[in-house]
């Protein structure tokens, strides 16, 4: 009897386990239950490294994701929307801006705040945007002597 006893403990906290995983993935990748905020668009040159659910950061701190990316078919431009949190009030002369957290970490995109003394409106378009620059272009044209002239 106290064999099936240690399964069942053994079972339940390799179960409470893996929710615990599970819950804790969703989080990190971006997936928890947001209430409310409000969504800003944008349109980016280059977008690369960033998807459905890459940080938007303000000073370093997050305060929404990337809720929605897809081709312009006329402008060749990635169009997205940026879904903030309520309460986060951004300047209307603010840039977004696609960054890299190092050499090897991942792409987010940071709001760079302007001085304006008026904000972005839910659904409004900022218009300032600044693309993903290539980290391996630019060593390729170190390594080649490119100045760019």
């Amino acid at each position: 009897m106290s064999e099936n006893t240690t399964e069942v403990l053994v079972g339940g906290a390799v179960l409470a386990a893996a929710i615990g995983f599970v819950l804790y993935t969703g989080q990190a990748a971006g997936f928890a239950m947001q209430s409310g905020g409000y969504p800003l668009s944008a349109s980016f040159r280059s977008l690369e490294g960033v998807s459905v659910g890459t940080d938007v950061r303000l000073a370093g701190v997050k305060v929404g994701t990337v809720s929605d990316v897809s081709l312009n078919q006329e402008t060749f431009r990635a169009d997205t929307v940026l879904s903030l949190q309520s309460g986060i009030q951004v300047p209307d002369d603010s840039a977004v801006v696609v960054s890299q957290e190092g050499l090897l970490g991942g792409n987010f995109v940071e709001i760079v705040p302007g001085g304006s003394p008026f904000f972005y409106a839910e659904g409004d378009e900022v218009l300032d945007t600044q693309g993903s620059v290539s980290l391996i272009s630019l060593l390729l044209k170190f390594v080649a002597g490119d100045s760019g002239e």
